[in-house]
């Protein structure tokens, strides 16, 4: 495994970011939100996580929802970024507070690391609960993903930012799922 340096500190490999994402590990966060290369890296993530959701899903929506599921995702993580961008450094600033747009890409594209355990959606008995726990769980990654990109002294301005901007969030989700039909919940 080669690694790289990032402000003179050792990289994570991708697995090792992803675990370390899914974990909440608030430096993983700084790393990614640091490392201008590692945009792709969330890009995957985000696509690997929207995967296992059109897979998780496919016995309610067969293989049109994986490739429906993986450019929403796509989509959806660049306007979530956009907007927690525009919350969090012109609404909500911190006294510290500084980012950049690529620097929310980054640390929400690697929140999206726990929906990676909606591949467990082929389970039809673990569908429902594997959703909403990936759900809930890419949530708390969000708000550490925020706090740590805008440089947040605390994590209640963070949880602000995600209440104010992820309900636009979920009704992009809304809309995707009247067009496709519902997750499997």
């Amino acid at each position: 495994m080669s690694e790289a340096r990032v402000g003179g500190a050792v990289a994570r490999s991708f697995l090792q970011r992803a675990l370390g994402a899914a974990r909440l590990d608030a430096d993983v966060y700084e790393e990614v939100e640091a490392d201008t290369g590692a945009t792709g890296q969330a890009a995957w993530m985000v696509t690997l996580s929207a995967v296992a959701a059109g897979l998780g899903s496919i016995g309610n929506h067969g293989l049109s929802g994986v490739v429906w599921y993986t450019l929403w995702a796509l989509a959806s993580w660049y306007i979530w970024a956009a907007i927690a961008y525009w919350i969090g450094t012109r609404l909500l600033p911190g006294a510290h507070t500084e980012a950049d747009h690529g620097q929310l890409l980054r640390t929400l594209g690697f929140s999206s690391a726990p929906g990676l355990l909606r591949i467990f959606g082929l389970f039809p008995p673990l569908a429902g609960f594997v959703f909403l726990l990936s759900a809930l769980w890419m949530l708390v990654a969000m708000v550490v993903a925020v706090r740590q990109a805008l440089d947040y002294c605390t994590t209640a301005r963070a949880i602000a930012v995600c209440a104010i901007g992820f309900p636009i969030y979920a009704i992009s989700l809304a809309l995707s799922l009247l067009l496709l039909g519902p997750l499997p919940i």
